[in-house]
């Protein structure tokens, strides 16, 4: 594609990287040998303690809810971002951590989280899962129960600054499948935090770095990336759909290869901006509903979704990622690819030796005025996200356009997911 010729980038992008660019007398034999045989026997013991360790635990699930007395209800409760859901969970995790790490089922929990908070007479009701692994597999109602007896004799003593309706304790186990995906709905969160952010035109990405990326795909094809925003919702941009919005003739897929994704799902509707009309490239977004949800694991997870007031801050760090071509008219990665590039505020995208005056205010650009890392075909429709101090992941724009890919002055050009916010919400309820 020619220079300075707009390109829609809906095939597929890859590595961002580099887008444009004995002797023994016989009386001592018996020793030897029994020193051998000891030695053997040692190794074998370790090794059946390693092993048990290792793998002879069985996780086990429960769920947990309770009232609490002294704090009113609010509605920010039910951001999982939002500073009072994350105080309020960091006093309960302290609460719950304090009565195991305090007790003989020490070495069996694993963790807890708080999943939900829920309302009754203007007070609190929380909802949280524990994990723990045992190893007594056949023997799991009996383990259970020692639990369910820990937790209730430190709900009814002293709780520090919580002052629980012990009455209103309960107290279950749940299934695994269920239960992973309650530990993992908190949005924005990933499972690893790899070393060293500095990204030089692109590199491969790992598993669980990016949970939210999804692929749409035809005939096991895959032509664009996605954002998983709810189990059943993902958001991608309009122009994906330009040739075919049939529902049925589309698939997603998510995992880090291409080649052998971890799940996928059918499509049961697609719905496109009512004002997107190509070739232009306003209003370049739609929601894909799937055809059955996704249960979260620790790497399937869901990006945040900002407020309308949220701000990307010009000359912020973001990472764009997704499957998409090496360079214009390149070759595609079966490994997702990541590329860390800066927010460029729209005044500087509009100048005149950049975009000259096309971005309006639903469009933001990001990259590099010398080029060297973008998105490329392929990327259209996947994340661009950016982290807040907390370290949680924002959805700040979707793969749209620009002119070929990493050229001098020709960032990429996003979907602003903030602008779209209140569409967002019309169409899918979140």
């Amino acid at each position: 594609m020619a220079k300075g010729q707009p390109l829609q980038r809906e095939q597929a992008w890859t590595p961002l990287q580099n887008r444009t660019n004995t002797k023994m007398k016989l009386t001592r034999c018996g020793k030897i040998t029994l020193g051998i045989l000891m030695m053997v026997i040692a190794a074998v013991v370790i090794g059946l303690i390693v092993y048990f360790v290792a793998y002879g635990k069985t996780p086990l699930y429960y769920h947990l809810s309770f009232k609490v007395n002294n704090i009113d209800y609010d509605s920010k409760f039910e951001k999982s971002y939002s500073q009072e859901y994350m105080d309020l969970n960091k006093k309960i995790m302290s609460l719950i951590n304090e009565t195991f790490h305090g007790s003989k089922l020490r070495g069996q929990y694993v963790k807890s989280h708080v999943v939900q908070v829920s309302r009754a007479k203007g007070k609190v009701i929380i909802h949280a899962v524990l994990k723990f692994k045992s190893c007594y597999k056949n023997n799991a109602a009996k383990f259970g129960d020692r639990i369910e007896t820990t937790l209730r004799e430190k709900l009814k003593g002293e709780t520090g600054s919580l002052h629980i309706n012990s009455s209103s304790f309960k107290f279950s186990d749940i299934a695994m499948p269920t239960a992973e995906n309650l530990l993992n709905t908190c949005c924005g969160q990933r499972t690893i935090t790899p070393s060293g952010n500095k990204i030089v035109g692109g590199m491969d990405a790992q598993e669980g770095e990016w949970p939210w990326q999804a692929s749409l795909q035809q005939n096991n094809v895959h032509l664009c990336g996605a954002t998983l925003i709810s189990n059943s919702w993902l958001v991608t941009a309009a122009h994906c759909f330009i040739k075919d919005r049939d529902p049925k003739e589309w698939k997603v897929t998510f995992g880090l290869l291409l080649s052998h994704p971890q799940t996928q799902r059918g499509v049961k509707d697609i719905i496109i901006h009512e004002n997107y009309h190509y070739p232009a490239h306003d209003n370049d977004i739609a929601v894909v509903h799937l055809s059955s949800p996704v249960l979260y694991t620790s790497n399937i997870r869901r990006a945040c979704l900002p407020e309308a007031t949220y701000t990307f801050p010009p000359n912020s760090d973001v990472v764009v990622t997704g499957w998409g071509t090496l360079k214009s008219d390149g070759i595609s990665p079966n490994i997702l690819q990541k590329g860390l590039v800066k927010i460029i505020d729209n005044k500087t995208c509009n100048h005149e030796k950049v975009y000259g005056g096309v971005i309006t205010p639903g469009m933001l650009c990001a990259g590099f005025l010398k080029g060297n890392v973008d998105a490329c075909q392929g990327d259209s429709g996947g994340p661009l996200v950016g982290a807040d101090y907390k370290g949680t992941w924002f959805l700040a724009g979707i793969v749209s356009w620009g002119d070929e890919c990493a050229l001098p002055n020709k960032p990429g050009v996003y979907t602003r997911v903030t602008y779209y916010r209140d569409w967002i919400m019309s169409k899918t309820g979140l």
